[in-house]
């Protein structure tokens, strides 16, 4: 532990004037850049965390918590099953559901889709896309009304507006004398959701069920059952446990299953930006060495005198550890400060950037998203700083080692 004195020397030589405060400003310097890669390293892991929990967000408000479905393709026997599920405690809904590829045509432009059929009255229950539709509602969606909600840039793909008609071509065809046909029927534009995420709202059209199934051909079967959980995290296990109550004969998925690589490429990017943003650390770390070496030189006269009067090199080495232990401390933690305020104001700065620049950094179709969420999360700011702390900390041993090791007639002979 060091005592005041060696408090004392160890502040006193960070404010030099020597040389016209050179090694001041050189300390200085470390300092802002241990703070800058900090602050840096930061920022990026709360990045990702945003992004990573806006994904799951966006993703589980257009999708299931987990799904049941048939073998074959098709569920006839959904009502017991969803009565099954429903028992559950866990289990919030149980919505039957058809999903199908088609083609939607609306005057000269066509371009293939998802058409899901659902329950417009028990829609909300399952999912937040209820919530997300930017014109019209989702109980527009009537039997036999033959309407369908289409997804934003569905809609733009198409050109098409409320009001419109389109119409969907089903690959399942009619037997004809000319050959099999494709089936088609008319749908009226009654709505358009925004769920935020390109790959939802390109290809995904929502329909009525019963006119889902009429036009797939599909009589009382639907696709599956979509649930809802308390628990999103628990969905892998639950729907594992309804199935295997229910005899088993069921296909069974959940929102983790459906988009693992989503999470799984951000888990592995984070962890190779830390590994990589670490270097920053590591290069401030080794400026601090550079400084304290510096001073050791210039000090080399004060520390002989200090041992002729008695200053062990314990005392020596604690007084120039206090130097480095002081540069990291002060850098670690405005290398903190700036992280968490540049990342909680992270959307507002790029926002005010991208009207600066008349630029867009987000391309929603390949980001699935067109802004930049950023999360803190305090236990990546901690291991930030402690990893930080400790480097700064071990780059202070050589230096200070060093010093403790200056033999006082040999600094004072050339004086």
């Amino acid at each position: 532990m060091a005592t005041a004195y060696e408090w004392l020397i160890g502040t006193r030589y960070l404010r030099s004037t020597h040389r016209r405060g050179f090694v001041s400003f050189v300390a200085l310097m470390a300092v802002l850049g241990l703070m800058l890669g900090v602050a840096t390293l930061i920022v990026v892991l709360s990045v990702m965390n945003g992004f990573e929990r806006e994904l799951r967000s966006r993703i589980l408000s257009v999708t299931s918590h987990a799904t049941l479905m048939g073998l074959e393709g098709t569920l006839d026997d959904w009502r017991g099953a969803r009565e099954a599920a429903l028992a559950r405690p866990e289990v919030v809904a149980a919505v039957p559901y058809i999903e199908a590829q088609a083609m939607l045509a609306h005057g000269e432009r066509i371009t293939g889709t998802v058409i899901r059929g659902v329950l417009p009255e028990e829609e909300r229950a399952a999912t937040g896309i209820a919530d997300r539709i930017t014109a019209g509602r989702i109980e527009d969606l009537g039997s036999g009304a033959y309407r369908v909600i289409l997804g934003s840039a569905l809609a733009q793909e198409l050109g098409a507006e409320v009001g419109d008609s389109v119409v969907l071509i089903a690959p399942r065809g009619t037997a004809t004398p000319l050959g099999v046909m494709p089936t088609r029927r008319t749908f009226r534009v009654s709505g358009i959701f925004e769920s935020g995420m390109y790959e939802f709202d390109r290809g995904l059209a929502l329909v009525h069920l019963d006119d889902a199934a009429r036009v797939y051909r599909l009589g009382s079967g639907v696709t599956g059952i979509r649930l809802a959980l308390e628990d999103p995290l628990q969905a892998p296990q639950i729907v594992r446990e309804i199935a295997v109550a229910l005899g088993g004969g069921f296909y069974v998925s959940d929102w983790t299953r459906n988009h693992a690589n989503f999470f799984r490429s951000i888990e592995i990017t984070k962890s190779m930006m830390f590994v990589i943003l670490l270097m920053i650390v590591a290069v401030a770390a080794f400026n601090i060495v550079a400084t304290l070496v510096m001073i050791v030189k210039e000090k080399q006269t004060d520390i002989a005198i200090l041992r002729t009067l008695g200053a062990g090199p314990r005392n020596v080495l604690a007084a120039f550890a206090v130097q480095g232990v002081l540069i990291g401390l002060a850098g670690t933690l405005l290398g903190a400060v700036l992280g968490i305020v540049l990342s909680r104001n992270l959307e507002s700065l790029v926002s005010a950037l991208e009207r600066l620049l008349g630029t867009q950094f987000l391309d929603a179709r390949v980001y699935y998203m067109s802004e930049l969420p950023a999360y803190v999360e305090w236990l990546d700011v901690l291991q930030v700083c402690g990893v930080a702390f400790l480097l700064c900390a071990l780059a202070t041993l050589y230096p200070a080692w060093r010093a403790a090791r200056t033999a006082p007639a040999e600094a004072l002979r050339h004086e």
